[in-house]
């Protein structure tokens, strides 16, 4: 089966599925009969819409080509730092390091993926980038709060560039016997990441008793993350066929990526609690910014990028 077959099947059994959530989300809507259960109801629609403009982005950004698939997470980059930056206090002798992060550092790590240097890419920021920053504000010579002032811009970086670019890193990679269709590792990953958000809060909003960390983040229960984390490794199971995976190692890799951002989101709610806000940003309608749909792929992608790295090339 070709690349293009097995997208066609993919994309259509995605559409095919929103437009049932859609219609059951349109028919709860009609029947809701508390506030409570309204604002629940339009929460859902509101992630069922954004997953259709999801699919619609991604599905352009393949036609383009790996070009446009690189400058959509580079641009995916720019506005999740840019959200973390501003809900960060910063001073004026943090705009240079700052500048650095935003226009030399982010474009130069999806450089490295297109022109496929990994070993810099790997390198980059965690070491150099570590290293650059607090000397260009150290030069500035404000030491007021300075080991946080660098800590926020450094983990900034790091989770919002370095940690998302493992994701368009997947099509770099060249796997034994895959016929080059490295973009469907990409879609495995994005589908797994997004299916168990949806999911968790769906059996959460359902069954949910058992608040895992109700300080950091009251919504979030064992039950969702059972049932929605299972309903996840499942959905990946189910894509072994697009993968170099057998069945099971790819539910042993789903496993890993529903693990990995649920961590992602509740160590990203830690954050937004420390600074009293609920949502990163307002881009997103019903869903905040787009930190606040990119934290779990944040801490999932490197892991699955790394797995995939080690055990199939």
């Amino acid at each position: 089966m070709s690349l293009n077959d097995k997208l066609l099947i993919l994309f259509g059994g995605i559409c095919g599925l929103l437009a049932v959530a859609s219609l059951i989300g349109f028919a709860l809507s009609r029947k809701a009969a508390s506030e409570a259960g309204q604002a629940t109801i339009d929460n859902l629609n509101a992630r069922i819409k954004a997953w259709w403009v999801m699919i619609a982005i991604f599905a352009v950004s393949f036609a383009l080509g790996r070009g446009a698939t690189l400058v959509l997470f580079a641009l995916t980059s720019f506005y999740t730092l840019r959200e973390f930056v501003s809900l960060t206090p910063t001073r004026a002798a943090d705009h240079l390091p700052l500048a650095t992060a935003f226009y030399i550092l982010l474009p130069l790590q999806y450089w490295l993926i297109w022109i496929d240097w990994y070993a810099l890419f790997a390198i980059l920021i965690p070491v150099y980038g570590f290293l650059i920053l607090p000397s260009l504000a150290a030069l500035k010579g404000d030491a007021q709060e300075f080991l946080l002032r660098v800590s926020r811009i450094q983990w900034g970086l790091m989770l919002t560039v370095y940690c998302i670019s493992h994701a368009p890193a997947l099509l770099t990679l060249d796997i034994a016997g895959d016929g080059g269709e490295a973009f469907l590792l990409l879609f495995f990953l994005i589908t797994v990441v997004q299916f168990s958000d949806v999911m968790q809060y769906v059996f959460g909003k359902l069954f949910g008793r058992t608040k895992i960390a109700p300080v950091i983040s009251p919504s979030k229960t064992l039950e969702g993350l059972v049932g929605g984390g299972l309903s996840a490794v499942a959905a990946g199971a189910s894509q072994w066929w697009i993968t170099p995976f057998t069945p099971s190692e790819a539910a042993a890799m789903a496993f890993a990526i529903v693990a990995m951002g649920f961590l992602g989101g509740l160590a990203l709610s830690a954050v937004k609690r420390s600074m009293g806000v609920k949502d990163w940003g307002t881009m997103i309608s019903g869903h905040g910014g787009v930190l606040d749909r990119m934290d779990s792929l944040s801490f999932a992608a490197p892991v699955f990028f790394h797995l995939t790295r080690y055990f199939y090339t």
